[in-house]
């Protein structure tokens, strides 16, 4: 299974990785039924969680068969559900790059007026790019992104831009893979060979690998910005049984 999904992650286009999911999902998840883990958004149990990873960093037990969330999905479900109003009040939202999991259950909630972007994903609205979103300016309640600023080329105007659309009191979520063995983060726009973005930055479609000065850029972006240590607020067995990251963070970033 390992050596399969290696195979579909790192050669198959993410437009047809995103619209033959579900078929996917149908046909695996039977196979992976138990109790041992569970996932939070799908609200189903497993013996076993799917491997997932880019290049040679593929590792077990990390994607649910159902719903093909990772542990940084899951964590952040938590969060939406515990920490925000977003399941609960009306919010204008904007998703770039829709994770299937989420775009699922978002699309349905009757409180949300729920607007996808992206330049290729089949799961959007809108064909944009995050560093020029095609909105006015105090548009939305709430944006979410995630790893997604490692991809662009310029990163920072991308934040300035999901600042922008943002209403005065509204959030955005804007995750990021963090290297936090890195104090700065690191880039070179002369990086531009697949294989070169692997070396240097993880992932042959990479730009940038942040380090822990990531809530700095955030804040000269204009946010007022939470460093939320969530992952804190779980036992070890409920991190466990949820498979749950215990390194993320998550950036609560607000337009004040």
């Amino acid at each position: 299974m390992k050596k399969f999904l290696k195979f579909l992650l790192n050669k198959l286009p993410r437009t047809w990785l995103i619209r033959f999911s579900g078929l996917f999902t149908f046909l695996i998840s039977p196979f992976y039924r138990g109790k041992k883990l569970n996932c939070p958004v799908c609200q189903k149990s497993y013996k076993t969680f799917l491997p997932y990873g880019y290049a040679e960093g593929i590792r077990d037990n990390r994607l649910c068969p159902g719903c093909l969330t990772l542990e940084r999905h899951r964590l952040l479900w938590l969060y939406f559900k515990s920490k925000t109003s977003l399941f609960t009040e009306h919010h204008k939202v904007l998703h770039v790059a829709p994770e299937q999991p989420f775009f699922k259950r978002f699309r349905k909630m009757k409180n949300l007026e729920y607007i996808t972007g992206d330049l290729e994903s089949p799961l959007a609205d809108v064909k944009m790019d995050i560093q020029k979103i095609p909105f006015p300016d105090n548009t939305f309640d709430v944006v979410i992104c995630n790893h997604v600023l490692e991809h662009v080329d310029n990163d920072k105007k991308a934040m300035q831009e999901v600042y922008r659309i943002l209403k005065k009191g509204g959030w955005a979520i804007l995750q990021v893979p963090i290297d936090n063995k890195r104090d700065k983060t690191y880039e070179d726009p002369l990086i531009v060979s697949a294989e070169e973005r692997t070396k240097h930055f993880g992932q042959y479609d990479h730009r940038r690998v942040h380090g822990t000065d990531y809530g700095k850029r955030l804040t000269e972006a204009g946010f007022t910005v939470k460093e939320e240590h969530f992952i804190d607020e779980f036992s070890q067995e409920e991190i466990d049984y949820h498979r749950l990251p215990i390194d993320e963070i998550i950036y609560l970033n607000i337009k004040a």
